[in-house]
C-alpha cells in the first residue's frame, strides 16, 4: 500500500493549467487515469438554492469534469436524507462508491471495518495542506491518530437563530431576548396573535440534536465535558448537566407556548416556510437555512430581508455557561472506497478530485461569493463586497460568537441514532429525561466499553 500511495502522491502533484469555473481555478493536474468515477454526494440543484457549500460543491465539480474530459465522474446525488440512508446501506453491504462523503460520526467504526481509506499520508501531501484548517480533521481522525477524508462544503453554524426585527419590535424587544424566561414572556403575546414565536423542525429527528441540544448542551455541560465524552475518559450522558440540558428541552418544546405544534412533524425546510411567510417570529435552524431565507427574502420581500436579524440561543435560567455559544464545524469529509487503491492511476484522479473539492477553487469561490469558509484557507474576505445581511452573519459566525462541537459529528452514529429517536418521544412527553440519557449511555457502553 505504501508504493501505491507514492506512485499516488507522484501522480498528484504533476504540470497543472488551469480551468476558470471558481475564482480560484481548479487545477487540471495530468491524470494518467481515463476511466470511471463515481462520487456519491447530497449536493442536488434543489440543495444548492441559497446554499453556498452546496453551490460551490457543485461548481467545483463541474469545473473538475472540464479539467479531466477522458474521466467519466458519474454522479450518485440524492437529497440529504436520503443519502444518509442509502450510503449507510452501502457500508453495511460493503459497496460503497468510489469516493464518497463521510460523516464524522461513522468515521471510526467505518474505519475499523475497512470501508474507508486511511488519508492520512495522502492528506500530509495534498499541494494545499499549508492552507487548511487542521483543527477540522478532528471528527475524521481515529484514536490512533489517523485521518480517514478531506472535510468538505463550508465550515458553518448548525445552531442559528433568525428572527424579524420589525414583529419583536412590535412585541417591545429592541433585540432578540438573550433569556429563555423572557422568549416565554413574548411566546405568550404572540400566541396571541395565532403567530408562532419560533418554528422548528425536527420531523427527521436529527435536527433536535444539531440545531438545538448540542448548542444548549454546551451552556450547561461547557466544552470539556464532550471532549470527554469522544476521548472515553469518564464523562457520561447521565451526568447531571446533561440531564439537566434535557429536562430544558422537553420543558422548552412541550410546557410552553414557544414553538410550532407541528415541530415533530415537519423538517427544517417546512419549519423555515412559516419564517418566511409570516407565520412565526422566529427561526432555529442552520447556516445552510439562513442562506436558503436570505435568498428568498432577497428575491420576493425587501421590507422582511431588511428585518432579518440573528441572534445566539437564548440562555436557560438553570445554566451558568457560555451564554453566547454556538455550534460549528465540517461534518462531512471527502472519502475513498479502500478497494480504489487496487488500481493506482485511478486512485490518483480520486485523490486529485478530493483535494480539488476541498481546496482553493471551493474555498475561494464560497468566499467570494457568500462569505463562507471551508478547509482550505482563502486569504482575507473583502466584506465590502457584500450587503449588510451577509457581514452580520460572517461576523456573527466567525468573530462575535463563541463557539462548540457539533454534538453528531463525533462518536458512533448509532448512539445518536438512540438518543435522537428517544428524544422526539421525550418531547411528547412519551418517556423522561433521565430514560432518555440512561438509554443513551447504555448504547455508548455496548460500543466503547463493551
Amino acid at each position: 500500500m505504501k508504493k501505491v500511495i507514492s506512485l499516488v502522491l507522484a501522480l498528484a502533484v504533476l504540470a497543472m493549467s488551469a480551468v476558470a469555473f471558481a475564482s480560484t481555478p481548479v487545477a487540471a493536474t495530468e491524470l494518467e487515469y481515463k476511466g470511471d468515477l463515481v462520487l456519491m454526494h447530497f449536493s442536488t440543484s434543489e440543495e444548492s438554492e441559497g446554499n453556498g457549500g452546496s453551490d460551490g460543491f457543485r461548481t467545483t465539480i463541474a469545473a473538475w469534469k472540464e479539467a479531466h474530459p477522458d474521466i467519466n465522474l458519474t454522479e450518485n446525488v440524492l437529497a440529504n436524507a436520503e443519502y444518509k440512508t442509502q450510503v449507510a446501506t452501502l457500508a453495511a453491504a460493503d459497496n460503497l462508491p468510489d469516493v464518497f462523503l463521510l460523516q464524522g460520526m461513522n468515521t471510526i467504526a467505518w474505519a475499523n471495518q475497512g470501508l474507508v481509506l486511511d488519508m492520512t499520508d495522502i492528506i500530509s501531501a495534498s499541494p494545499y495542506y499549508a492552507d487548511y484548517n487542521t483543527a477540522y480533521f478532528t471528527p475524521f481522525t481515529t484514536p490512533d491518530g489517523k485521518i480517514y477524508g478531506l472535510p468538505v462544503l463550508t465550515g458553518g453554524t448548525c445552531t442559528i437563530v433568525i428572527y424579524d426585527k420589525a414583529m419583536w419590535a412590535d412585541k417591545g424587544y429592541d433585540a432578540f431576548p438573550t433569556t429563555w424566561a423572557e422568549v416565554e414572556e413574548a411566546a405568550e403575546k404572540f400566541s396571541a396573535d395565532g403567530i408562532d414565536t419560533i418554528a422548528f423542525g425536527n420531523g427527521g429527528q436529527w435536527q433536535l440534536n444539531s440545531d438545538f441540544v448540542s448548542t444548549l448542551g454546551n451552556r450547561y455541560t461547557g466544552p470539556e465535558w464532550f471532549a470527554s465524552l469522544i476521548a472515553n475518559t469518564g464523562a457520561k450522558f447521565t451526568d447531571e448537566a446533561f440531564v439537566k440540558c434535557l429536562t430544558e428541552t422537553q420543558r422548552l418544546f412541550k410546557d410552553t407556548k414557544i414553538f410550532n405544534a407541528d415541530f415533530n412533524a415537519v423538517t427544517n425546510e417546512d419549519a423555515r416556510e412559516y419564517f418566511i411567510s409570516g407565520d412565526a417570529a422566529a427561526f432555529i435552524g442552520g447556516n445552510w437555512d439562513w442562506s436558503y431565507i436570505w435568498q428568498v427574502l432577497k428575491d420576493s420581500n425587501e421590507e422582511k430581508y431588511n428585518n432579518m436579524g440573528i441572534a445566539v440561543l437564548p440562555q436557560p435560567a438553570d445554566a451558568d455557561k457560555y451564554p453566547n455559544s454556538q455550534n460549528i464545524g465540517l461534518g462531512y469529509a471527502m472519502a475513498i472506497n479502500p478497494k480504489v487503491a487496487e488500481d493506482p492511476a485511478k486512485l490518483a484522479a480520486a485523490i486529485d478530485l478530493c483535494y480539488e473539492l476541498t481546496g482553493p477553487a471551493f474555498s475561494s469561490y464560497v468566499a467570494e461569493n457568500y462569505a463562507l469558509g471551508g478547509l482550505t484557507n482563502a486569504g482575507e474576505v473583502d466584506l465590502s463586497a457584500f450587503d449588510q445581511q451577509t457581514q452580520d452573519f460572517y461576523n456573527w459566525s466567525y468573530v462575535d460568537t463563541d463557539t462548540c462541537e457539533i454534538y453528531d459529528s463525533y462518536l458512533d452514529s448509532a448512539i445518536w441514532s438512540v438518543l435522537n429517536t428517544e428524544m422526539q418521544a421525550m418531547l411528547n412527553g412519551e418517556i423522561d429525561p433521565e430514560t432518555v440519557a440512561a438509554d443513551t449511555q447504555a448504547k455508548y457502553d455496548e460500543i466503547y466499553n463493551g
